[in-house]
């Protein structure tokens, strides 16, 4: 493999992780934020919802944006935006501060998650494309895995604050990387025909194709499943069954290792059965797990044990239908496959954010709220799919 291509995939996935990074790190001070700043649970989390939805929100306007003035200006925003709001975040007083800097700091995170996307499709298409989306997903699925761990050793030596100036110093040298490594692959050229108005234009053909929300819905309500154990498995684990918060990032990085790991088949799998028979199976398995491991704790078996091994299968399934939907969703989009990427980004993290909101309703300090927000969540993929993937449409893409 040549050196600008490896270059090239390990800026992209730094800058794509950044994001995640900033979520995944958070988690384990989740219930020490809650004891210093003297909140609920649910005000803590709150912070974590702000997050998502800015996070969702920013994408649908840095796509357009970096269609218009390049791909280099808008994450020089973004990572400045985020790097400021970090430090605000680190010495924010109360709840209230930090929750609006959370969400002005999910705003500059969300450059990183649109641009570098587009990035790829400016460089390469075809196999090379492909080859090198697969490398940035390997770097940017590392933060999972490494985030939680990393956050809680700094907790537990420097407190939670300490998570905030370790992201703002990823930013700092996530900006220099790109000044330096990155060169800008949109020129002035091929601007001329990219304009607000365009990108209006295509997100309302993207807005009147069910076909295109049924597949994006799909992998919205498996994405915001996993945002329900985001938001509320520190709580649990660590308050609920007592484990400390560098156990609790090994269990994390446990299920976060088996989404990212049988998501490495996807490719293989749909070669020899194609792409929606795969989503068929993966989606219908994630949701009878899902729905066995609710059925197990409704009756009275609360083992952390058998949560953590149903958990871990379940997420396993869904690593193969988070990628699976995204390439149906832009099979037919190819066009305007940045404007469809943003949308689908923002369509995604907002149902996640919503799912979150109604979880934290019904917290009650046990696990049976968190498994049944995941279970329904599961099982409205799953109707999604049955109403999306039996269409005749979907006949053409079976490969």
């Amino acid at each position: 493999m040549n050196t600008p291509f490896l270059k090239n995939a390990l800026v992209l996935g730094l800058l794509s992780a950044i994001g995640p990074f900033a979520i995944d790190m958070y988690l384990p001070a989740l219930p020490s934020i809650g004891q210093t700043l003297g909140v609920s649970m649910s005000a803590v989390q709150a912070s974590l919802m702000a997050f998502f939805i800015s996070l969702g929100i920013g994408q649908i306007i840095y796509g357009p944006i970096s269609d218009m003035v390049g791909r280099k200006p808008p994450l020089y925003f973004g990572l400045a935006l985020f790097a400021v709001c970090s430090v605000g975040c680190a010495m924010a007083p109360d709840i209230e501060t930090l929750i609006v800097l959370r969400f002005l700091q999910g705003l500059g995170a969300s450059a990183g998650m649109v641009i570098p996307r587009a990035v790829v499709r400016d460089l390469h298409t075809g196999n090379d494309a492909a080859r090198l989306m697969s490398l940035l997903m390997l770097v940017f699925s590392v933060s999972p895995i490494l985030a939680p761990l990393s956050g809680s050793l700094l907790i537990e030596i420097w407190g939670w604050r300490s998570v905030f100036w370790a992201v703002t110093v990823a930013a700092v040298l996530a900006l220099i990387l790109m000044a330096t490594s990155q060169p800008e692959t949109r020129p002035r050229e091929q601007r001329v025909d990219s304009s607000v108005r365009s990108a209006l234009n295509g997100y309302l053909f993207l807005l009147r194709d069910p076909h295109f929300h049924g597949l994006v819905f799909i992998g919205a309500f498996g994405i915001s499943s996993f945002f329900a154990y985001l938001a509320n498995s520190s709580f649990i684990l660590i308050d609920h069954y007592g484990l400390t918060p560098r156990q609790y990032s090994i269990a994390f990085a446990a299920n976060a290792a088996s989404f990212i790991g049988v998501s490495q088949f996807t490719g293989r799998l749909s070669a020899r059965f194609g792409l929606v028979p795969v989503v068929k199976v993966a989606v219908a398995a994630y949701a009878l797990v899902m729905a066995g491991l609710l059925a197990v704790n409704l009756m009275g078996i609360e083992r952390l044990d058998v949560m953590l091994v149903m958990l871990f299968i379940g997420f396993g399934f869904l690593g193969l239908v988070i990628p699976t939907t995204t390439v149906l969703a832009l099979e037919e989009h190819g066009t305007i496959a940045g404007t469809a990427s943003a949308l689908m980004g923002t369509l995604q993290f907002v149902t996640g954010a919503a799912v979150m909101a109604v979880t934290g309703l019904f917290v009650d300090g046990t696990a049976r709220p968190m498994v049944a927000g995941i279970a329904v969540c599961a099982l409205l993929a799953w109707f999604i799919s049955w109403l999306t993937l039996r269409s005749a449409r979907m006949r053409g893409v079976q490969g």
